[in-house]
């Protein structure tokens, strides 16, 4: 059986060998994709994707899609974002899905969310609808 690799090296410091490497978190272009992308950090969500609609759709300007790890895990990530939202001043955020939450869609207007459990992500794979390759945006140097 092989050793399982350890969450911290031996000064103290974390290690990226358990996780995989680190992938930097997805840079919004206002402040309402910015603080939901920064909630989402803080929450721990996994898979961040920015996908830029502008032009390619008249629904919204920008699509964010993440994972949770497990139902409660996508259903606690989109109780904060719908917090986040009121905060912003969207209190009126239309959601689908938060009963079961394998997929909770939160619409604020100009953003769209889509929450998954990986599992339910990968059946679907949105992303691929959208051509995420070419539209998203990573960190700016």
């Amino acid at each position: 059986m092989d050793p399982i690799e350890p969450l911290h090296s031996e000064d103290g410091s974390e290690t990226t060998a358990a996780f995989g490497d680190s992938v930097p978190r997805p840079v919004g272009s206002t402040p309402l994709e910015e603080a939901l992308l920064s909630r989402l950090d803080e929450d721990k969500a996994q898979d961040m994707v920015l996908i830029d609609l502008k032009g390619k759709s008249a629904m919204a300007d920008t699509m964010i899609v993440a994972s949770g790890r497990s139902h409660r895990h996508v259903g606690a990530i989109a109780d904060h974002l719908l917090r986040t939202l009121k905060d912003q001043g969207l209190g009126k955020a239309k959601v689908e899905g938060l009963p079961h939450c394998d997929w909770v869609l939160i619409d604020a207007g100009d953003v769209i969310v889509h929450l998954f459990r990986p599992e339910v992500r990968t059946f679907y794979n949105i992303e691929k609808i959208w051509a995420v390759d070419s539209a998203h945006r990573m960190v700016r140097d």
